[in-house]
């Protein structure tokens, strides 16, 4: 067989089982059809010591994968605040992996470089962020928290003399982390990496919605020594609120902190002017977070961070080495921690080139139409209680009657739902309540998803109830 010929018989097999899978996946049960022991079963052998023919192993792998996959792309999927894949934005992830570039580079990957240097460029546009800022792709929501902090801690240094990147944080003058109550648990693992600590973090009240209380920041801000690093929320991970940012850069910027936005879940409202109300003040901060692989339905993955001082950022994150072969162009290893990488931004360009302005606001606002919807529809159900305002596409509820203090009665239900294989969801817990999230963030849900759906929790919900 040769090469092209190898190339052209895989390339078939993975195409014609992808095609399959995303004509059958509207109506495809959303959760996963074998248990691992089944998925071992069918994958788990002892390595060959010869290789095998690689169309015969992509047709295999495809059979014997396919039972244990989630319906993560399709219409209702509600878990995790996962989007699904735009066409455009797949068709250039099969080109990434068939062009296989590094746009760490510039000289690895020109055509690559220069996609993910535009998509970044129209990102800052569509969400109101400084034209001049730095930005980079990373694989997702953890890593650009990671990147936008570091460039925080070298900044707040910088200011006291302290070259971090050259002197690490031993002896180093002190940096107070200050975050909301209900921060996401990817900034604590970015403390962690970076030397802060996860422990060490002030945690900031937050009112009953979850959002961080400006008066409470300006009081640790004041109590505390050092230089500091503030880290807010556009979208909390449980109710969608944001934290009120535009008082928040005013105290950051009275007494000169690092302002820090994760907008993971949230930041894309800003392309929207009938939700842009949320996010006033974004613009203040100095950093800033979020996932194209989430609501804009980018394929996995594609984390966006932005520095407004792009000399912060490329000091932060920067390497050099002699081998390594510079040009005047940009090179992406000085904007992200990861130099090997997959060329992400051609996805990125893509989807933001088929759905243009228009195409993001509305995708935007649909999803938080269909999630006030969906707020609704479980909200009938006398057994169950809406815990939020639904502001953007997080709805949270929970069993009102009976209480549900072990988390049981959710747990069942949430197990049941997904049995049902109508929708996917999954629990969490709100100020110590056991709670049912759902996120909505897929461009292809409609309103017969949503009601569907909803009939399928009360459903699971009424049954679970009178069993337990």
């Amino acid at each position: 067989m040769s090469r092209d010929d190898g190339y052209a018989q895989v390339l078939e097999a993975a195409s014609r089982h992808a095609r399959e899978y995303l004509a059958g996946l509207r109506e495809r049960p959303v959760a996963q059809r074998a248990d691992a022991e089944e998925l071992r079963a069918a994958l788990d052998r002892d390595l060959p010591e010869a290789g095998e023919d690689p169309a015969a192993v992509v047709e295999e792998l495809a059979r014997a994968a396919e039972p244990g996959v989630i319906a993560t792309g399709g219409p209702r999927y509600f878990g995790f605040v996962i989007g699904g894949a735009l066409p455009a934005a797949l068709g250039a992830d099969w080109l990434a992996s068939a062009w296989d570039q590094i746009p760490g580079l510039y000289v690895c990957g020109p055509s690559a470089t220069v996609a993910e240097e535009v998509a970044g460029r129209w990102v800052l546009d569509l969400l109101g962020l400084p034209k001049s800022a730095g930005f980079g792709l990373t694989t997702g929501g953890t890593m650009a928290n990671f990147t936008g902090i570091a460039a925080g801690r070298h900044a707040v240094l910088e200011r006291g003399g302290w070259d971090v990147e050259a002197d690490g944080l031993q002896g180093a003058p002190p940096v107070r982390v200050l975050v909301g109550e209900h921060a996401h648990a990817s900034v604590f693992l970015s403390l962690r990496m970076l030397g802060l600590g996860e422990r060490t973090a002030v945690r900031v009240r937050a009112d009953e919605a979850g959002r961080m209380l400006p008066a409470k920041l300006t009081a640790e801000l004041e109590r505390g020594e050092g230089r500091a690093i503030v880290c807010a929320q556009a979208g909390e991970v449980n109710t969608g609120c944001f934290d009120p940012l535009e008082e928040i850069a005013d105290a950051c910027r009275e007494r000169g902190a690092w302002l820090h936005v994760d907008g993971a879940i949230g930041l894309w409202v800003a392309a929207s002017s009938k939700l842009s109300h949320l996010t006033r003040g974004l613009d203040r901060a100095d950093s800033w977070s979020t996932d194209a692989h989430k609501w804009l339905n980018v394929p996995y993955d594609c984390g966006f961070v932005a520095v407004a001082d792009e000399d912060v950022l490329r000091s932060s994150m920067g390497l050099s080495a002699a081998y390594l072969t510079r040009s005047e162009l940009r090179d992406g290893f000085e904007y992200v921690p990861e130099s090997s990488r997959r060329a992400r931004g051609l996805a990125l360009y893509a989807a933001l080139r088929s759905l243009g302005r228009q195409g993001v606001r509305d995708l935007v606002e649909r999803c938080c139409e269909l999630a006030r919807l969906m707020g609704a529809e479980l909200d009938t159900d006398p057994r169950l209680e809406l815990l939020n305002e639904v502001a953007i596409n997080q709805v949270l509820v929970a069993l009102r009657d009976p209480v549900d203090e072990s988390g049981e009665l959710t747990a069942a239900a949430i197990e049941r739902i997904q049995g049902d294989g109508t929708c996917w969801l999954a629990g969490t817990t709100w100020r110590g309540r056991p709670a049912i999230r759902v996120s909505i963030s897929n461009w292809q849900t409609s309103e017969e998803d949503v009601r569907r759906s909803a009939t399928a929790i009360r459903d699971a919900v009424r049954v679970t109830a009178e069993s337990g």
